[in-house]
């Protein structure tokens, strides 16, 4: 792999991570519609699904305008596609489930708090099952990501309805995400395109959700609804901001493998926080600094953040 085309793979991580805080905050912004407010156990699932059903369908169209057809048909005789598939799962109905039955049983605070250990659990999976090499650099880095992301969502004044459920979700969150980037690498590293095991990866997740999660939470007269109010149209151009970061974020993992790309992908609370603000929204001095340390520890991450850096050096001939 060519040194440019590794550097472009850590932009593409970090740039995922700003897109991943643009659609939080639209996210948030969709759960506080008065429509959704009489629905708070249903609504974050339901919109999930729908987030990832319209992100498969953004992707779907991006294959087919860039003549993907024929490559996603050989990949799904691949056997190795089937990694993809699992990735899905972990990342999708496992995952997301986890984060927001977490957020409903112990709130958005411990959530963010121990959600934030996925990136750590990645990184474990990559050195055994990738004989991917942590540095003392990415280390440093990555613990300063993950430590300063656990600060922020720390509020001990924040009620919790069920703490041993709502850890166990939380728990399964980390689990799932940090296990969906090793699975994902795996999968790419037999020739599977990004854009293909994204498209495999939301799909699946949709499909779970539609023919499991939805059914068993009766999720779906809320679907209706939302179907039916103007809120449908936000969520579809909402996915398409998630859809974009997810595809930055697989790119990212294929080119510069999984510890890197959490590491800049877990930056996304840091924007999330900055776009926050550039929207009128308060955010305290200690957010503030909090999301800097975040920001500079995803950079650390990179293990070359002073090569990385140079790109912004737009009279570079290379660029």
């Amino acid at each position: 792999m060519s040194n440019k085309h590794y550097i472009n793979g850590l932009w593409l991580g970090l740039f995922g991570g700003i897109l991943w805080g643009v659609d939080t905050v639209l996210i948030g912004i969709i759960l506080g519609q008065p429509i959704l407010s009489t629905s708070l156990f249903l609504a974050p699932l339901v919109v999930t699904f729908l987030h990832d059903a319209f992100s498969s369908l953004w992707m779907g169209i991006h294959i087919i305008l860039s003549g993907k057809l024929k490559l996603l048909r050989d990949t799904l005789r691949n056997t190795t596609s089937r990694f993809i598939v699992l990735a899905g799962i972990f990342g999708g109905p496992l995952g997301m489930t986890g984060y927001m039955m977490a957020i409903y049983y112990i709130g958005p605070s411990y959530t963010a708090i121990i959600s934030a250990t996925y990136p750590a659990i990645g990184a474990i999976l990559s050195v055994f099952l990738l004989k991917e090499k942590l540095t003392i650099k990415m280390g440093i880095g990555l613990s300063m990501t993950i430590f300063a992301t656990m600060l922020l969502g720390f509020n001990s004044s924040e009620p919790a309805n069920n703490l041993i459920l709502g850890f166990f979700f939380a728990i399964l969150c980390a689990i799932g995400w940090g296990t969906e980037s090793v699975i994902s690498a795996h999968g790419m590293s037999d020739n599977i395109v990004p854009a293909i095991a994204l498209y495999l990866r939301q799909t699946t997740s949709a499909i779970v959700f539609a023919f499991i999660i939805i059914p068993l939470i009766s999720g779906y007269e809320l679907v209706k609804l939302i179907f039916n109010h103007s809120l449908v149209i936000s969520i579809f151009l909402t996915a398409l901001a998630g859809t974009i970061s997810y595809l930055f974020y697989y790119t990212s993992i294929h080119r510069v493998g999984p510890i890197r790309a959490m590491g800049l992908n877990i930056s996304y609370s840091a924007w999330a926080i900055l776009i926050s603000l550039c929207l009128g929204f308060s955010v305290s001095l200690r957010e503030f600094g909090l999301a800097c340390i975040i920001i500079c520890g995803s950079l650390l991450t990179t293990n070359r953040p002073k090569e990385f850096l140079q790109l912004l050096d737009f009279k570079r001939k290379d660029i």
